[in-house]
């Protein structure tokens, strides 16, 4: 059996950033530029997202999956224009979940955040 890897360890949250398991790693709670505009959010969690799968050798072109929370859901069309400049044709699987976040900054703190499952191969 091969060994699953847990990195980008949180103790306070009590969550794993990366798990590594097989052929996949699976990437928690990427967030950025929080209390910014929606777009500049979504672009920031991406920029997470990529500083994460540097980690571990891998790029955006690696993910298969990725699951999308916004507070609100028309908010999409943004997601959309940036997925397009980021992957570049290339595009993961997805889907989008409207959901109240429990952040300090309330309504005007976290938009948006992101999960991914990324193909190692």
């Amino acid at each position: 059996m091969r060994e699953i890897v847990r990195s980008d360890v949180n103790e306070e949250w009590t969550h794993s950033g990366i798990v590594e398991a097989g052929d996949f790693a699976f990437i928690n709670y990427c967030v950025g530029n929080v209390g910014q505009p929606i777009e500049d959010q979504i672009n920031g969690t991406f920029d997470q997202l990529n500083k994460r799968l540097e980690l571990i050798g891998l790029t955006l072109e690696s993910v298969v999956k990725i699951d999308c929370l916004f507070r609100d859901i028309w908010n999409i069309p943004v997601l959309e224009k940036v997925i397009k400049e980021r992957f570049k044709g290339k595009y993961p699987a997805r889907k989008s979940i409207q959901t109240e976040f429990a952040h300090h900054g309330g309504e005007d703190g976290l938009q948006f955040q992101l999960d991914a499952i990324v193909f190692k191969g």
